[in-house]
């Protein structure tokens, strides 16, 4: 005969979840630490110039960005190129940025958007005018300039 006994009516006991809270809990703090929010993926190097008068800007929610600079990968050149969220663009496609950004915000905060241009300091004069000018096109006339602040020894 057998040596064990099956206990038929009694039931299994039930998984204690006390600790669930906590586990979650430390979950979420981790990855909040740990992860890293990044707005834009940058293709372009933008080594800033430096300046003297430097103010930071109060809303950044207001604010276009335009980057400007020789490509990190250099299987792009090395010339400098302009870039607008995550993707490489020319000038004749800054109107449209801008008109798309504009379409997505509040008619109300389209007379205080900014547009920050954010460019190396190598590159020549003559692309922040052309991009100056397709700017006035649409009607952008805030423009700031990204700066470092200079270092004084």
């Amino acid at each position: 005969m057998s040596k064990f006994k099956k206990d038929g009516g009694r039931p299994t006991p039930a998984i204690n979840t006390s600790a669930l809270p906590d586990i979650v809990f430390m979950l979420l703090f981790f990855f909040m630490v740990a992860t890293k929010m990044r707005d834009k993926e940058m293709k372009v190097q933008t080594q800033l110039p430096q300046a003297t008068e430097v103010e930071k800007l109060e809303k950044k929610s207001r604010l276009h960005y335009i980057f400007v600079g020789p490509p990190l990968n250099e299987s792009f050149g090395t010339t400098p190129r302009i870039q607008l969220d995550d993707a490489f663009a020319t000038i004749d496609d800054i109107q449209q940025y801008i008109t798309l950004k504009n379409n997505e915000k509040d008619e109300k905060e389209i007379p205080f958007m900014t547009t920050s241009l954010k460019a190396d300091k190598t590159v020549k004069m003559g692309i922040v005018t052309d991009i100056k000018q397709e700017l006035r096109k649409v009607n952008a006339l805030k423009l700031s300039y990204t700066a470092s602040k200079e270092v004084k020894d």
